[in-house]
């Protein structure tokens, strides 16, 4: 009987965060009612071990049944679970597990260990994959050996340790068939670690530096400094994944593997057989592991694991095809069977459970391709999703192409992205007509995962391995009909085509959220996001000016000015001038948004205070206020409304934006030092609030003012506004530039666009009022001194 011999026994478990992790858990807990389990869990960055327990684990949606079950009990879910579990901290990638003196007793004294940590990932860097896969299994025996226990170890592997091949794959170790290939496990950790060493000194060559230093500002513009060195770091560091990731699929193809996780979880078994001495061990090689077939519930599914992607995607239309061999077997295997396994492995005990326990479909109630893609077509044509405006996504036939011709379309698709991007980004889109370069950018993500699904799924559906389970069918026939009433892990159980139909697509459904529904949505995403922006919890709104709540820039400020005392012939000369200097203003712009306000504003070099100041006031009103976008000034006055202090922070002068004092609390802008004469004198007092500066000008006043960032909103239109941004907990692109547009996108920001009123005239570049000759004469015209030479 498998709960008796379970009973009163400690369990330790490692990985119970994941997904078959917390099915064990669950399961142990509702089915073995007198064990204790001991769970070693990886503390977060901000969160301990037991914290990450509590949140990560104990409320998942798996506990609902167990929960209901003790609900008028005499003790409840949580006492429960207090008493009947203890966390330890510790790391599987680390020697000794990182273990303190007190928990490693606690691990001493359990009865069986079952490791079912693991980097899962398809795609993971080989010296991650080699620490956590390969070498955590020793690790846990090492752990043992050193307390000088022996517990049962029953440690979770894959059924594609057996590689890429054909035929029957049978319950052994791949050392012990006739495709041993005779790897060092030793010599791969090592080649592994010097791996990470290399790649981490290549991205430091200069040239390497140079060209992420590019990137980053091909992707961010003007972002500032700070900005800069972010992206650009993670630039090198996403680099040196990439080539991570990249020798392991290289070094796993080489020697007869589909990617590095079975690879190391092949040599993962090695190194445990050979290191585990004293210590008892049985290995569980799950093939694909899916949703629970009936336990805890139907359906029930912890993230998305290799199907679920490729199956949306499908229903999204992003795939019209993908490779596979269409009498191949797709051995899919549910989390509740193989949860069952490893328990009834467990019970058994190191005396009589096998040494590998195989827990597939495909030799015993096999799924073929074919099948699973018509299953598949099928439902989603009698349940499509729908897209944004509401209409059916028709489902494609697939063909089952070859791997590499899928692979040649999408690259070639990927590349034609890519030039399109490059040609848009430099362009001057702003507002609705960058949402081209956004949706263009939405393309290029649906291609580029794609590309990834076929690269990193490709080969296991063209596999052809058949896994045995002789081992696993000889456990559930010496078992009676109450275990296998409460443990059954028998894969005949398994109706494909009723599993698929009724249990599978509809759970990965309903987790993706995908609309399901014919329609417009009533409440939209952007409404959302405008009313969370417009919560009386904020505390501060902060504006940038150009582009965000006017149609105008200083060029067209200094050229308003610069012009009113003008004649004819010289407003003629000024504008042909200005127009033909535009490029070059527009290049020093995305560059530097300081170092451009620096060099334009020496223009104003030698003008006189009292004449700017008045032509300022007129200049409010004939431009500022006409150039306005109304549904940005009504935003500022609804935030005033909701009790938020408004805050404008502008590269603009002062004396341009004085007559919006009314709509703030707070206006920070530009300025010129003054001479003694009553001139300015062209040069910045300080530094210009743009870039970074923004952000650290908006933290000061919140500091000072006692309000917190991240219930911060900010306004503003360029990838120079990113610090700004990105510093506050609603940010919100207006009228988007090309690159800002692509990045609200991705990071799920507030979107608005917002324009002139009808009717107002958009002329190439604005020309101030003209005043009579007496009043032109009166003062020096502007556009006259230093700024036009």
């Amino acid at each position: 009987m498998i709960a008796e011999s379970l009973a009163g026994k400690r369990i330790a478990i490692t990985g119970a965060t994941g997904f078959v992790g917390t099915a064990l858990v669950e399961r142990l807990l509702r089915a073995v009612p007198e064990c204790e389990l001991v769970l070693l869990v990886r503390p977060g960055r901000r969160s301990s071990a037991a914290e990450r327990v509590r949140k990560e684990l104990l409320k998942n949606d798996a506990f609902d049944l167990l929960r209901k079950n003790l609900k008028d009990t005499v003790e409840d879910f949580d006492s429960m679970c207090a008493r009947r579990i203890i966390t330890i901290a510790g790391d599987v990638s680390t020697d000794g597990l990182g273990l303190s003196p007190e928990d490693a007793q606690i691990l001493a004294s359990c009865d069986v260990v079952i490791h079912s940590a693991a980097a899962v990932s398809f795609d993971s860097p080989l010296d991650s994959a080699v620490e956590i896969n390969l070498l955590g299994p020793t690790r846990i025996a090492h752990a043992l050996q050193a307390l000088d226990v022996s517990p049962h170890l029953v440690a979770v592997s894959t059924c594609y340790v057996a590689g890429n091949r054909r035929g029957n794959a049978p319950e052994k170790l791949v050392s012990e068939g006739p495709f041993d290939l005779g790897l060092n496990w030793r010599n791969e950790v090592q080649a592994a670690r010097r791996l990470r060493s290399d790649a981490e000194a290549a991205s430091r060559a200069p040239s390497q530096l140079e060209s992420f230093r590019k990137e980053a500002r091909r992707e961010l513009g003007a972002a500032g400094a700070p900005a800069l060195a972010a992206k650009t770091e993670q630039l090198r560091t996403d680099w040196v994944k990439d080539q991570l990731v990249l020798a392991g699929r290289s070094r796993a193809a080489s020697v007869g593997w589909p990617d590095a996780y079975a690879f190391t979880k092949a040599l993962g078994e090695q190194a445990l057989t050979d290191e585990k001495r004293n210590i008892p061990v049985s290995i569980v090689r799950p093939s694909i592991i899916e949703s629970a077939l009936a336990e805890p519930k139907p359906g029930w599914i912890r993230g998305f694991r290799m199907a679920e992607p490729v199956i949306l995607s499908y229903a999204r239309g992003m795939l019209k095809e993908f490779p596979g061999v269409p009498e191949g077997t797709i051995d899919v295997i549910p989390v509740d069977i193989v949860v069952a396994a490893i328990i009834a492995v467990s019970a058994l005990g190191p005396d009589r459970a096998p040494d590998i326990t195989q827990v597939a479909s495909g030799g015993i109630n096999p799924l073929s391709y074919r099948t699973l893609v018509d299953n598949v077509r099928d439902w989603f044509t009698q349940h499509p999703i729908y897209d944004s405006e509401g209409q059916p996504i028709i489902v494609p036939d697939w063909n089952f192409p070859g791997r590499g011709r899928v692979q040649t379309q999408l690259k070639r698709a990927q590349s034609l992205t890519n030039r399109a991007e490059q040609t848009l980004q430099s362009l001057p889109l702003r507002g609705t007509q960058a949402k081209w370069s956004a949706k263009l950018e939405e393309r290029k993500g649906e291609i580029e995962r794609a590309l990834e699904y076929v690269e990193l799924y490709g080969l296991y559906t063209e596999c052809e391995a058949i896994y045995q389970v002789d081992n696993l069918m000889g456990i559930w026939d010496d078992l009676d009909a109450k275990d296998r009433d409460n443990f059954c892990f028998d894969p005949r159980a398994v109706n494909w085509p009723e599993y698929i139909h009724n249990i599978h697509l509809p759970s990965i459904v309903q987790h993706a959220r995908v609309k399901t529904q014919p329609g417009k949505t009533r409440t939209d995403r952007a409404s959302r996001l405008r009313a969370n922006v417009l919560s009386r919890d904020r505390h501060v709104a902060a504006f940038d000016l150009e582009n965000t709540l006017i149609a105008s820039n200083v060029v067209e400020s200094y050229s308003w000015l610069a012009t009113r005392r003008l004649n004819t012939p010289e407003r003629i000369r000024y504008v042909l001038q200005t127009l033909k200097e535009s490029p070059q203003l527009l290049a020093m712009d995305r560059k530097d948004r300081g170092d451009f306000l620096r060099y334009f504003y020496r223009r104003y070099e030698d003008a006189p205070v009292e004449q700017i100041n008045e032509d300022a006031r007129d200049m409010m009103t004939q431009l500022i206020i006409t150039k306005s976008f109304p549904d940005g000034l009504r935003r500022v006055r609804e935030h005033r409304a909701l009790g938020h202090r408004t805050v404008l922070i502008t590269g603009a002068l002062d004396f341009a934006v004085a007559g919006l004092k009314p709509l703030f609390d707070e206006i920070v802008a530009a300025e010129m030092s003054i001479r003694p004469d009553g001139t300015y004198s062209g040069e910045m007092k300080r530094v210009p609030p743009t870039g970074e500066t923004r952000a650290q000008v908006l933290a000061d006043y919140c500091e000072a003012e006692g309000f917190r960032l991240d219930e911060c909103v900010a306004y503003a239109d360029s990838t120079s506004d990113l610090p700004l941004l990105e510093a506050v907990g609603h940010p919100v692109a207006v009228n988007p530039e090309t690159r800002l547009a692509a990045i609200a996108r991705k990071r799920g920001w507030l979107v608005e666009n917002w324009d002139t009123a009808p009717g107002m005239s958009k002329p190439l570049l604005p020309i101030g009022t003209m005043l009579s000759e007496r009043e032109r004469k009166k003062y020096m015209p502007v556009a006259g001194r230093r700024g036009q030479r």
